[in-house]
């Protein structure tokens, strides 16, 4: 009798997949993220793992005067890769977590190997926790990388309290957790990968990088959307969250810190994948212009900023017209919703009848562009597919544009600028009130407009 009472009140719950949203009863929508068929039932635990793991470093804490804490500054831990050093800001911040997502097969355990053996081989011990092989299977890759440190260990472990007395046991430099869907602790009842699973484990391991000291990267697995699975607070718990990007059948691959509570977000940089693994690339520009066509229209280029640094791409647009009632507008690379606004300002500024043609912008080389200054070669390279003219090939467009067709100022223009001079291009067309207060280099034009209307009579060949 005992144990039927025991079963009759074991307490159930259903969690959404998506967003951590708890009900007391199955519902086909979420009513929080409105996903479909995303509450899943698990149990609930006599002793809740948040009552579990609330103590320890919260109970001997205590309140103190902001004036009376001495400020300290722990060196960061640079690896030998300058890309991935500039993404997280300049190291690896002691005692931080780090949370890194992107595709299947994108390269993040390639990554995170090549970062592991570049610390081992300067003398810090390092942790690589997999969840997903054996270490015979790690122990391939890491031949076919020419890995051979000595202070890299392996692990093959899922189990949380396991790995945490390893690490406790042998203090390493560095901790790689791949992956934190296929980490479990044994006081939740619901299966690996499960909102519950993933909170409660990276809770674990964010109390142990805090009072060890110890940094800890956490790969994560993305759903089809792109985002990182499990819970939305997954993020707002680590101090940064990097995405690795890229087409798996293209050899270039974009890491970007989207959060990062030690530097500057929207830092971007540039791999190629080889046989022998990821190498770095110094100079992003010159891979994204190598194959530039030359006098051919709809194209121009523009120099974004990817945090901070300047960063040359192609803009392409392809103008034709449209075989249907309603005009199709694709962009690949840009915010699709920029481009009809920015064709509605040609039409009504510029006088351009755009209302029948369908209008495709892609950027060229695969890079994500969202800042404003790219409206104007945006609106350039539209223009020019339209009127069937070339751009001059040592042109560069920057500014944003305002939909009364006015070209406003952009933030960091004296980079821009000098990158664009360093590859060679002769003339930048930006807005008149970025002119002030700089000097530009001497090989360089810099030429100020103040319309849309303008940009076109100067940039665009006739």
């Amino acid at each position: 009798m005992k144990g039927l009472d025991c079963v009759a009140k074991r307490k159930t719950k259903h969690v959404c997949q998506e967003c951590g949203y708890e009900s007391a009863r199955w519902m086909g929508k979420c009513p929080s993220c409105n996903s479909w068929n995303t509450l899943v039932e698990e149990y609930v635990a006599p002793n809740k793992a948040n009552q579990l793991t609330a103590g320890g470093l919260q109970s001997t804490s205590k309140p103190e005067k902001i004036t009376a804490i001495a400020s300290e500054k722990s060196p960061r831990i640079t690896t030998s890769i300058k890309e991935f050093n500039r993404v997280l800001g300049g190291g690896v911040v002691p005692g931080s977590l780090v949370l890194i997502g992107g595709d299947p097969g994108i390269g993040k355990s390639t990554l995170l190997l090549q970062i592991s053996a570049s610390l081992a081989e300067k003398q810090l011990s390092v942790l690589y926790v997999s969840g997903e092989e054996s270490t015979q299977q790690t122990k391939l890759r890491a031949d076919r990388l020419g890995i051979t440190a000595d202070l890299l260990y392996v692990l093959a472990e899922t189990n949380v309290f396991d790995i945490v007395q390893h690490i406790k046991e042998s203090k390493p430099s560095l901790v790689v957790i791949d992956s934190i869907q296929t980490m479990f602790r044994e006081e939740v009842t619901s299966a690996p990968g499960s909102v519950t699973q993933v909170r409660e484990s990276t809770s674990e391991f964010m109390k142990i990088a805090k009072t060890y000291g110890i940094p800890i990267f956490l790969v994560g697995h993305v759903t089809k959307e792109g985002a990182i699975a499990g819970p939305r607070m997954l993020e707002h718990m680590v101090d940064a969250v990097l995405y690795f990007e890229g087409e798996r059948h293209h050899t270039y691959r974009i890491l970007r810190g989207v959060k990062n509570r030690f530097g500057s977000t929207n830092e971007m940089g540039i791999f190629e994948m080889k046989e022998e693994g990821l190498r770095e690339v110094l100079n992003p520009s010159e891979i994204f212009l190598e194959e530039r066509s030359q006098g051919a229209s709809g194209s121009t280029v523009v120099a974004s900023m990817e945090g901070t640094r300047p960063v040359l791409v192609e803009i392409q647009a392809l103008i034709s017209p449209s075989s249907f009632g309603n005009p199709r507008r694709m962009a690949t690379g840009v915010d699709s919703n920029r481009v009809p606004l920015l064709m509605a300002v040609l039409e009504k500024r510029v006088g351009l009848m755009l209302q029948n043609q369908d209008a495709y912008i892609k950027v060229a080389g695969g890079v994500k562009l969202d800042e404003p200054a790219i409206d104007l070669a945006i609106a350039v390279s539209i223009a020019s597919s339209f009127r069937d003219q070339p751009t001059r090939a040592e042109d560069i467009f920057i500014g944003e544009v305002g939909l009364t067709g006015e070209i406003r100022r952009v933030s960091r223009i004296e980079q821009r600028v000098q990158e664009a001079a360093k590859l060679g291009f002769k003339r930048v067309i930006c807005s008149k009130n970025n002119l002030e207060g700089w000097t530009p280099p001497k090989s360089i034009d810099v030429v100020g407009v103040n319309t849309v209307q303008e940009a076109l009579k100067i940039g665009v060949i006739k």
